[in-house]
């Protein structure tokens, strides 16, 4: 069985080359601890128990909605050294939000259904004024690692968390762009079933067998 690295294949350039990722669409995003720690928990009888850094990593998920008037969180699930959740941006990068976009424009439309497809009420637009009306992939990924590991760090000062070595993430970031309804609802399925898996996860440090590269697809 050839030996896996998951550092060296999440610092890799994984963006698809001249892809736009500041347009509407939908994303499957992982992130994995730096060198694999396990951090936010354990998973028992294939649930994972949250610890406090968890719930922290949880809670800045949902923050997301917030800062970013363009995006919409999917299912999402926090796991002792990585994280999988789905981003969904409902609006391209300078979409002025007091006008009512079409949800079924752009390259992804499809991915936008079911409780992505309407635009953003007129009450949630106004509970998200002053925050950002459109933003690429990236700075959106940024800036979840940023303030999580901005509070981790106070944490390890404050409350005694487990420090970690460098940095609290890898460097870079697994992302899939999710191009139909039948990938988002597999992609949703294998987030849901994550912990269940977590025995064959290729990023436990001690699974005995490993599931393969992209097993979500399956």
């Amino acid at each position: 069985m050839t030996a896996h690295t998951p550092e060296s294949r999440r610092r890799r350039s994984i963006r698809l080359k001249g892809y736009d990722y500041a347009q509407a669409g939908a994303y499957f995003v992982t992130i994995c601890t730096q060198d694999r720690a396990c951090l936010f928990g354990e998973v028992v009888e294939g649930e994972m128990r949250l610890n406090d850094a968890g719930q922290m990593i949880a809670k800045w998920w949902t923050e997301l909605n917030r800062k970013y008037a363009c995006v919409e969180t999917d299912a999402s699930v926090v796991m002792p050294n990585h994280f999988h959740g789905i981003i969904v941006i409902t609006h391209p990068v300078g979409a002025d939000l007091r006008v009512c976009p079409d949800p079924n424009v752009g390259a992804h439309a499809d991915a936008l259904s079911g409780a992505h497809a309407d635009a953003l009420s007129g009450a949630h637009a106004d509970a998200l004024s002053g925050a950002h009306a459109g933003a690429p992939l990236p700075e959106i990924v940024q800036w979840f690692k940023t303030m999580t590991t901005n509070e981790y760090m106070r944490r390890v000062k404050n409350d005694g968390w487990p420090p970690f070595r460098g940095r609290l993430w890898q460097r870079n970031y697994y992302e899939h762009i999710i191009r139909d309804d039948g990938s988002l609802d597999r992609i949703r399925q294998y987030i849901l079933d994550n912990p269940v898996r977590w025995a064959f996860d290729r990023e436990n440090p001690v699974a005995a067998a490993t599931e393969s590269e992209e097993a979500w697809e399956n």
